[in-house]
C-alpha cells in the first residue's frame, strides 16, 4: 500500500486559545452581555470530527508536529512584539494590537498554530508530501511583523513562506487568500518581495477597514506581485467563478511559483456571521480543484492550505471537508443539506456591475503586462 501524499497536519493544543467572552464584537462592554467569541474552537474541532466520521482521515498522512520557535517566528514578526506577546502571556493576556485578544496560554496555542502551518510548508516544499492541509487556530492571515490584529497572533503563513525560502526549500511562492476578510499579513509581508505573489479576493471593506483595494499592488521590486479582488458585498457562486477564471488563476499560473499557498477561510460561506457572501461547500471545493489542477499544469503540484476564518459551527465542517476531499482527490464525501439550498437563492449569478468590476480589474492587469 503506498503511502498517502496529502497531508494533514493538526493538533490538539490549538483548540485551547481562549480570546475571552466576546461574542462577535472586537471588545466586551457595559451592555453586552458575555459569549463565547465567533473565533472558536468548535468549528475547526467539528471538522477534524467529520474526517474522522468520514473516514477521509484514513487517506492522509496524519502529522502532530512540534510548536514554532522563537528563532522560528523571527522569520516575521519583530523582537518587540514578541517579547509583548511573551509578558502579557505570562500575566492576564490583553489585545496583541488590535482586534486580537488572548488570555494566559493563547501564546502557547498560537506557536502550536504557526507549527502546523511550518511543518506542512516545510513538507510539500522539500517534496516529502504532494498536498497538505493544516487546521491552524488561532488563524493568522490579519498578524503583521509588529502587532496582532482581527483574531490572530501569530502570522502562520509569512512564518512559514519566510522560513522555507530562507532556508533554501522553495523559491517563488503564490499565496491566494480567499477569505472574506482581507489577507493584509501577507500583504504586508511580501509588499516589496517580487518572489511572494499574494493575491487577496474578499469582500471589498469588511475587515480591516484600511488594506484591500485593488489599487494596492505592490512596492518598489514588489510592484506588480500584489493583486487584490475586493468583490461587492453579497458575491456569489458566479461571481467567484468568474473571478477565479478570469484573472486569479492566470495571475498565479503567468508567476509560475513553486509552491501554492491558500489561506483557507470559510467566512464567505452564506452562513457566516461576520461576512456577507454566498458561498456554499461546493465552492470551496471548486477552487481547490482548481488550485491543484493549476499547481499540477506548473510541473510540481505542490500546495498547502492552511485553516483561516469561518465562524458558522455547522457549516464550516462541510465547507473544510469538501475542501480537503478535493485536495486530496478523494473519493470520500459527506452530503451537504443545503448546498442546493444555498445554490438557488437569488443573486447566485454573475450580475453585470459584478463582471464590469472584474473585467476593469483583468483589463488592468493586462495592460501591465502581467497575465
Amino acid at each position: 500500500m503506498t503511502s498517502p501524499r496529502c497531508g494533514f497536519f493538526w493538533h490538539e493544543r490549538c483548540f485551547w486559545h481562549d480570546p475571552g467572552a466576546i461574542g462577535v464584537f472586537s471588545a466586551p462592554g457595559e451592555f453586552l452581555q458575555p459569549q463565547p467569541a465567533s473565533e472558536s474552537p468548535e468549528s475547526k474541532r467539528r471538522l477534524k470530527n467529520l474526517l474522522e466520521v468520514s473516514g477521509l482521515i484514513d487517506e492522509l498522512a496524519v502529522r502532530k508536529p512540534a510548536p514554532a520557535t522563537r528563532e522560528d517566528l523571527g522569520y516575521f514578526h519583530t523582537d518587540h512584539y514578541l517579547d509583548a506577546l511573551e509578558a502579557g502571556d505570562a500575566e492576564r493576556g490583553g489585545d496583541a494590537g488590535d482586534c486580537a485578544p488572548y488570555t494566559p496560554g493563547s501564546l502557547t496555542a498560537a506557536r502550536q498554530s504557526a507549527g502546523l502551518a511550518i511543518a506542512a510548508v516545510e513538507a510539500v516544499a522539500t517534496g516529502e508530501l504532494d498536498q497538505a492541509y493544516a487546521l491552524c487556530r488561532p488563524p493568522g492571515h490579519h498578524a503583521e511583523a509588529d502587532r496582532g490584529r482581527g483574531f490572530c497572533l501569530l502570522g502562520n503563513i509569512p512564518v512559514a513562506v519566510m522560513r522555507a525560502r530562507a532556508l533554501g526549500q522553495v523559491g517563488r511562492v503564490a499565496i491566494l487568500d480567499w477569505d472574506v476578510h482581507h489577507g493584509n499579513g501577507q500583504q504586508a509581508a511580501f509588499y516589496a518581495d517580487p518572489e511572494v505573489l499574494t493575491v487577496s479576493i474578499h469582500q471589498a471593506g469588511n475587515y480591516p477597514l484600511d488594506t484591500g483595494t485593488f489599487e494596492e499592488q505592490g512596492e518598489g521590486a514588489g510592484l506588480g506581485a500584489c493583486l487584490n479582488l475586493p468583490l461587492p458585498p453579497g458575491s456569489g457562486l458566479g461571481t467567484y467563478d468568474y473571478a477565479m477564471e478570469s484573472l486569479v488563476l492566470p495571475a498565479i499560473e503567468a508567476f509560475a511559483p513553486e509552491l501554492i499557498v491558500v489561506a483557507c477561510g470559510y467566512d464567505a460561506c452564506a452562513k457566516d456571521p461576520l461576512g456577507k457572501m454566498l458561498l456554499n461547500s461546493t465552492a470551496f471545493a471548486r477552487m481547490t480543484t482548481s488550485l491543484r489542477q493549476l499547481a499540477e499544469r506548473l510541473g510540481h503540484g505542490r500546495l498547502v492550505l492552511v485553516h483561516e476564518g469561518g465562524y458558522s459551527e455547522g457549516y464550516v465542517p462541510l465547507c473544510g471537508h469538501a475542501a480537503i476531499q478535493a485536495l486530496a482527490d478523494s473519493h470520500i464525501s459527506v452530503p451537504d443539506p443545503q448546498a442546493e439550498e444555498i445554490a438557488a437563492w437569488a443573486y447566485q449569478e454573475l450580475q453585470p456591475h459584478q463582471r464590469e468590476l472584474i473585467d476593469g480589474w483583468r483589463s488592468d492587469w493586462m495592460a501591465e503586462r502581467r497575465l
